[in-house]
């Protein structure tokens, strides 16, 4: 694949023989309470339970794996507020690799300490006032690693796009049926990456499937983007408690494929946000982060139509610190 291609099934599909050994293969679970209290048949793939607590295993592992020995040997340099972050610390590590991190100041310390925890070098900035391209850059031009961005490569993409098919391909087998398909998929949004994926695997796999996006309010850049047809930024890059999903703004990639592949986008508020972590502690029995909690928020919220649909819930990161946990639990 090019650096700006856009990966179809076939490359997701060896992406997810390429991981299969390192990452998790996550359940697809079928949730009575969602089916009870919505009138849909929904389903939560946890991607909380994924190695590092997050999604972003899966991208980081297949693209690092694809490296040169000799750009193993320099290293790789990422820059993430946390979840990325991991998933290329953990990554680096299995196939050694020498990692550097980019992360955010306000980034939660958990994610910062178990990005260290996994051998990687951090190195942090200030997200209002410093550019982490350009930090990222600095030190991939001094050192001669390789830069692997969070969302904007096609091999990320087609990682990520693995959650999807595995989704589909346990549906099948849960149901006994070769054509099964969701109604309804809808999951995070930041970059982009993750919904690019699994829109591939989803548009290739189930056609008719209707795909939804969910970000934070106030950082809705990918909402809005579909509304003007171009792609827009967001004004602010903190201040929400979903940090795993305060990007800039989707890159041109990811752009490309999501204004092409989603049905829609919707937006959900920080104490929205917090409800869906408080409902996943208390009636799922999962740990979910705010970030990985949104698709449930929506849903949660009246801002899905899935009565009477097959539905797929993606809940994308579980790396909640203690703070955060108790303010959700108390709300």
């Amino acid at each position: 694949m090019t650096e700006h291609a856009i990966p179809s099934l076939e490359e997701i599909r060896r992406a997810a023989a390429r991981i299969r050994d390192e990452a998790v293969r996550t359940p697809l679970l079928p949730s009575a309470p969602l089916s009870e209290d919505t009138g849909a048949r929904v389903f939560l793939k946890p991607e909380n339970l994924q190695r590092v607590g997050a999604f972003k295993f899966r991208g980081a592992y297949n693209r690092l794996a694809q490296l040169t020995a000799a750009e193993k040997a320099r290293g790789v340099v990422a820059f993430s507020s946390g979840n990325h972050a991991q998933g290329v610390a953990a990554a680096a590590r299995i196939l050694g690799i020498q990692a550097t991190i980019v992360m955010p100041s306000d980034a939660p310390q958990m994610k910062v300490d178990n990005t260290r925890s996994y051998g990687a070098q951090v190195v942090l900035y200030d997200r209002e006032r410093e550019s982490r391209e350009e930090i990222a850059a600095d030190l991939a031009m001094r050192s001669g690693a390789t830069v692997v961005p969070a969302f904007e490569d096609p091999h990320i993409i087609a990682g990520q796009g693995t959650a999807a098919l595995e989704s589909v391909e346990q549906l099948r087998r849960q149901t006994r049926n070769p054509d099964a398909r969701f109604d309804l998929f809808a999951c995070s949004v930041g970059g982009g990456g993750l919904i690019s994926g699994c829109s591939i695997a989803l548009r290739a796999l189930t056609s008719e499937t209707e795909i939804y996006g969910v970000e934070p309010a106030g950082f809705d850049d990918v909402g809005r983007s579909l509304q003007s047809g171009r792609l827009e930024r967001n004004d602010r890059l903190s201040g929400s408690v979903c940090d795993a999903l305060l990007s800039p703004s989707a890159g041109m990639l990811t752009w490309s494929i999501i204004r092409r592949n989603v049905t829609g986008m919707r937006a959900v508020t920080d104490q929205e946000a917090l409800r869906a972590v408080k409902y996943a502690w208390e009636k799922l029995k999962l740990v979910v982060e705010p970030g990985g909690a949104v698709a449930l928020a929506a849903l949660l919220g009246g801002k899905l139509e899935v009565e009477g649909k097959t539905v797929c819930l993606l809940l994308s990161g579980g790396n909640i610190d203690r703070q955060t946990l108790i303010r959700a639990l108390e709300t």
